[in-house]
């Protein structure tokens, strides 16, 4: 029944059904025979209840929702208003058959019929007669039955009687007494009963008891008997009422919150017991049983037995008790020394790097090293790894390969932009909404205490007033402490000496002095020409097929489209713009198969430049070396090493030094280093020192729009400015990066391989470099060095006897002074 129709019946009125005739009073059964047994018949409908037995006398509600019980209710309502009640064996059946029902029943008048808003019947009927089925009529539209009616045998008044009579009234009032959900009207409904009959069907349908009991008293015919059983069935009644009373005074004297909580989280695990629900305790031996299996360390065993037996001390609905039943799920879903087993087969290993990536032979030794290391010792500690490079070289795809290699699980966590210390150690328990830090939470993920953990981008760290999450990886990247890493949120150490970190940066000079102390860099360099070619058709190309749907025979590049895309198209030391054009490409053919439009399966230079349009990025550089103080230099960034121009002209003045094209502060000190040197050293130069005094010296690097800065422009400038105020020529398709000093030294510089490629791309022929700088081209491969002359030089006067030519500019500046006499 509904809380709508409870609440309804609750306010009908008595007067109510005295309009209808029949006023609800307890009547006695010789009063129920003599009123009804005129109107009773042979064949009456039969009215399945669930969760219900009706007794003779007693009035009850029933909520009438099957469409077959409604129009049986309609039917009688018109009619006499008797209908036979019988309880349905099975409440969960919705469409009981005669098999499904008792077969002994009341009949029933209907006192009122009220037709609620959602389309539900609610009756209030009263017991007559007990019946029994005699032959089962018909099922439609409702069921319809022979019956016989069952008379009361219960004997004369006698003292058995009245002795049974007492006892069942003086347990009706024990169970008032003790159950204080019982109204106290019952106390008065009780106490106007004077009929014996009447008040063994009264009390039956009151007990609290079962269906099949209520059913078996309604079933019985020798009134004795069943005053007899519902007197055994009330006593059982009253033992556990008692018992309950009972433990309720125990628990009560000198009860506090504690123990009145603990109380009610028993009767609830009771009840959920029988309800076959899981409750609290469920859930902490289920935590406890999955704890026995896991390889514990055996501090963190007696903290994690600690923890679960304070959960069983803490209220369900307290807030502690969500954040500490997760703090345990954490502990128990950590992979504490459960490791994967390691590959040693060095040359499956070696296969598979070669197979993922092309070139970075170094990264790929120091991988096979670590490996044969494990191999022999079977014990060591995980290495930290730092790949340097510029984007689009494949350091982040490098970790995968590496996880592969060694059968290890791969585990990435992106560091970009990442600013709270808490992200990193975790927040404490006592914080709302509290977490292991991402270090921990990706260690549960995958499930092993030994994977290829890839931490992308460190350089970008970033700190604010939550902390410094680059000092909180301190600890994370160091062997010597990371065995007994110390999350806040997990509160025990956590061993992290087996994992292989594999850190990866663009820059190293953002990254924390302490922090890089920590990892092993490995320089991952751009590639040459011939290794984007290789790279393009080993897995670029395949890789656009595969993700656009096409097979190998619909679209094939040859060579000279691939050159002419890394050439014209992009300007990088990684592939990652080459893909993007390859997919631009293989895009446009997509679109010619799905339109069955005619194409050419072959690409070639042709039909690169048709898809992709005019070239972006012009082959060859500025090689003009008919104005004098234009000069070639080689720059780093961070995506790679660039040629950079220096320009420098003469002005009449006073001696003025600009500086323009956004030249950071080291950068200007360069050019006034350069200009004091050549000050000094005027005449050996073949410099009028006057020059100095009467003329403007302005220096611009082109691309004003982007910050430059550095000392490896030293002699690029220093050559630009000697070229200029002497007006000599600069030796053409000849680059130069190094850094100088007051006394005209030549210092080495960094980047020589990114500057190397960057040459090579903008057709320069030969390239000055510090001597000292001489190692780092012997570390290179010859591959990389090709249709390339080096010049290793020591100091400025041998840069400037190398690229400054003999000659004159075509139309060099006739330098005038003022005391200079005319004629």
């Amino acid at each position: 029944m509904s809380q709508f129709e409870k609440s309804l019946l609750e306010n009908l009125m008595v007067s109510d059904f005295a309009n209808e005739g029949d006023l609800i009073q307890l009547i006695t059964e010789e009063d129920d025979s003599q009123q009804v047994s005129d109107n009773l018949k042979e064949e009456i409908p039969i009215l399945s209840v669930r969760n219900t037995v009706l007794f003779p006398g007693v009035v009850i509600p029933i909520t009438v929702g099957r469409q077959r019980s409604i129009k049986l209710v309609k039917k009688a309502q018109k009619g006499d208003k008797l209908i036979g009640v019988c309880a349905q064996i099975n409440p969960n059946t919705d469409d009981p058959s005669w098999e499904d029902i008792y077969q002994v029943g009341t009949v029933a008048k209907i006192v009122k019929m009220i037709v609620l808003p959602d389309g539900n019947t609610t009756i209030i009927i009263q017991g007559k007669k007990r019946f029994q089925v005699t032959e089962q009529v018909t099922e439609d539209p409702y069921f319809i039955a022979k019956v016989k009616y069952l008379e009361e045998n219960f004997p004369k008044s006698s003292k058995r009687i009245q002795a049974l009579e007492e006892s069942l009234k003086d347990a009706a009032v024990r169970i008032l007494h003790l159950n204080p959900e019982i109204p106290r009207e019952a106390q008065v409904a009780l106490d106007n009963i004077d009929n014996t009959p009447f008040l063994t069907h009264f009390l039956s349908s009151n007990i609290n008891a079962p269906v099949e009991s209520k059913q078996r008293l309604l079933e019985i015919n020798d009134g004795v008997e069943r005053a007899t059983l519902l007197l055994e069935y009330m006593m059982k009644d009253i033992q556990m009422l008692e018992l309950k009373s009972e433990i309720q005074k125990k628990v009560h004297t000198d009860i506090d919150q504690q123990q009145r909580d603990y109380f009610l989280r028993q009767q609830m695990k009771v009840l959920q017991t029988e309800l076959g629900e899981e409750g609290p305790e469920k859930e902490v031996e289920d935590l406890r049983m999955r704890g026995e299996k896991k390889n514990w360390p055996t501090e963190v065993k007696k903290h994690f037995e600690k923890e679960l037996d304070k959960i069983l001390r803490i209220n369900p609905s307290a807030a502690e008790y969500p954040i500490a039943l997760n703090y345990a799920e954490t502990m128990v879903e950590l992979p504490w020394n459960e490791f994967t087993q390691d590959n040693f087969d060095l040359k499956h290993a070696r296969k598979v790097l070669d197979a993922d990536h092309f070139g970075l032979d170094k990264v790929k030794e120091r991988i096979i090293e670590y490996l044969a290391v494990l191999k022999l010792k079977n014990d060591l500690k995980g290495p930290i790894l730092c790949l340097y490079g510029p984007p689009g070289v494949g350091k982040t795809s490098l970790g995968k390969s590496v996880a592969k290699a060694l059968g290890r699980k791969y585990i990435r966590m992106s560091l970009g932009g990442l600013h709270d210390e808490a992200e990193i150690r975790g927040h404490r328990k006592t914080y709302v909404g509290a977490m292991p830090g991402k270090v921990i939470q990706n260690m549960k993920k995958v499930k092993t205490s030994n994977p290829v953990f890839v931490l992308d981008e460190i350089d970008k760290l970033s700190s604010d007033f939550r902390g410094d999450p680059s000092s909180a990886f301190l600890e994370v990247l160091d062997p010597e402490q990371n065995f007994a890493f110390m999350d806040n949120f997990l509160e025990v150490e956590y061993d992290l000496s087996k994992v292989l970190f594999i850190a990866t940066a663009n820059s190293l000079d953002t990254i924390q002095p302490a922090l890089r102390d920590r990892m092993e860099i490995i320089e991952v360099t751009g590639y040459t020409q011939e290794e984007k070619v290789e790279i393009a058709k080993r897995h670029l190309v395949p890789k656009q097929r595969k993700e656009h749907g096409l097979k190998t025979s619909q679209i094939r590049f040859d060579k000279a489209a691939l050159v002419k895309i890394i050439e014209d198209y992009t300007r990088e030391s990684g592939v990652r713009n080459l893909e993007r054009a390859i997919g631009k490409v293989v895009r446009n053919i997509a679109k010619s198969i799905a339109m069955e439009e005619e194409y050419e399966p072959k690409i070639n230079a042709e039909a690169v430049r048709k898809i992709l349009g005019s070239e972006i990025f012009d082959k060859e550089t500025y090689q003009d070396n008919t104005i004098a103080g234009v000069v070639t230099g080689l720059a780093w960034t961070s995506v790679g090493g660039e040629i950079l121009f220096i320009e420098s002209s003469l002005s009449r003045g006073k001696g003025k030094l600009t500086l323009s094209g956004q030249l950071g502060d080291v950068m200007k000190e360069s050019a006034m280093t350069a200009l004091s040197y050549l000050k000094s050293r005027a005449e050996e130069l073949g410099i009028d020192h006057r020059v100095f005094e009467h003329y403007d010296l302005h220096v611009h690097v082109p691309a004003g729009a982007v910050p430059k800065d550095g000392p490896s422009a030293g002699i690029t400038m220093l050559t630009a400015m000697a070229s200029v105020y002497t007006q000599r020529k600069v030796k053409t398709k000849l680059a130069m990066t190094g850094e100088i000093s007051l006394i005209g030294k030549v210092m080495p510089v960094g980047g020589i391989k990114e500057k190397i490629l960057a040459a090579k791309r903008a057709g320069i022929k030969e390239i000055i470099l510090c001597k000292k700088n001489k190692r780092d081209i012997d570390e290179i491969d010859e591959n990389y060095l090709k249709g390339l002359e080096f010049h290793f030089v020591d100091r400025v006067s041998e840069v400037l006897d190398i690229a400054l030519l003999k000659s004159k500019v075509d139309r060099p500046l006739q330098f005038s002074f003022p005391d200079e006499k005319k004629g």
